[in-house]
């Protein structure tokens, strides 16, 4: 069953808000009748909707726009920051989910917002707090960490399979033979559907399946493993090129 939040925008454009989870739980479908940004300090979020998925790590954010359906689940503990944007604050928001970066400046408006007033006067320290939050959503750079969902069901099938066994030997030769297709048919729809080649679909799977497992407190060896990878060096050196950091720092507070 959908829910859909009423949010009063009536004294100022955006809500700030703070919000920690524990491990396991989840929020029902539900959508906003405004934007919201949704900030990580620590765990994972998975975001779903009808268009596909997006795992949002420590240290980053997702954008939700208004009227996207969705349901949040939750890896590891996490403390969540964010904010709720009235749609016409500014006419260039984003207009699609996406996993962005989330600059120290724009952490550190979202944290001092939290004690600001309802209501503000022109002018003050508040008025140029809220509007420089705006400033730096319009700036955010969006991260790959989204997995779209085709809309045929033999792909979504042919997907479901992926995120169930990352390990296994996802070639595009080995997946057309499960969806009965030749690689060039599969290869051809996948795009069309995803935007996204079949092998760079695979690749984002097990890295998005990799972080919740980690945000857990799994080890990184058995991960590495479980995620395709021929031995934990090779899974490493990914994840240090995606993440800046090896696997064994990212969830270090």
């Amino acid at each position: 069953m959908k829910q859909t939040f009423v949010l009063d925008f009536s004294l100022r454009s955006l809500i700030p808000y703070a919000h920690d989870y524990r491990h396991g739980e989840h929020e029902q479908w539900h959508t906003h009748p405004c934007d919201q940004l949704i900030h990580t300090l620590s765990g994972v979020i998975r975001v779903e909707t009808a268009q596909g998925t997006w795992v949002v790590p420590p240290a980053r954010g997702v954008w939700i726009p208004a009227h996207v359906s969705h349901a949040l689940h939750i890896d590891g503990d996490v403390q969540a920051r964010g904010v709720f944007v009235q749609p016409l604050a500014r006419a260039d928001l984003p207009v699609v989910c996406q996993v962005v970066r989330i600059s120290e400046l724009l952490r550190a408006l979202i944290v001092n917002a939290l004690d600001l007033p309802e209501a503000y006067q022109a002018g003050t320290r508040a008025e140029r707090i809220y509007e420089l939050i705006l400033d730096e959503i319009r700036l955010m750079n969006t991260l790959p960490f989204c997995l779209p969902e085709p809309s045929s069901p033999r792909l979504k099938q042919l997907c479901d399979a992926v995120r169930a066994t990352p390990a296994g030997a996802w070639t595009l030769e080995n997946a057309a033979r499960q969806v009965s297709m030749s690689g060039r048919t599969l290869s051809r729809h996948f795009y069309q559907q995803t935007g996204l080649q079949f092998s760079e679909w695979v690749r984002r799977a097990r890295l998005l399946v990799a972080l919740t497992r980690l945000a857990r407190g799994e080890p990184v060896t058995q991960v590495a493993l479980d995620s395709g990878y021929a031995n934990p060096s090779a899974f490493s050196a990914m994840f240090r090129r995606v993440m800046g950091v090896p696997p064994g720092d990212y969830f270090t507070p």
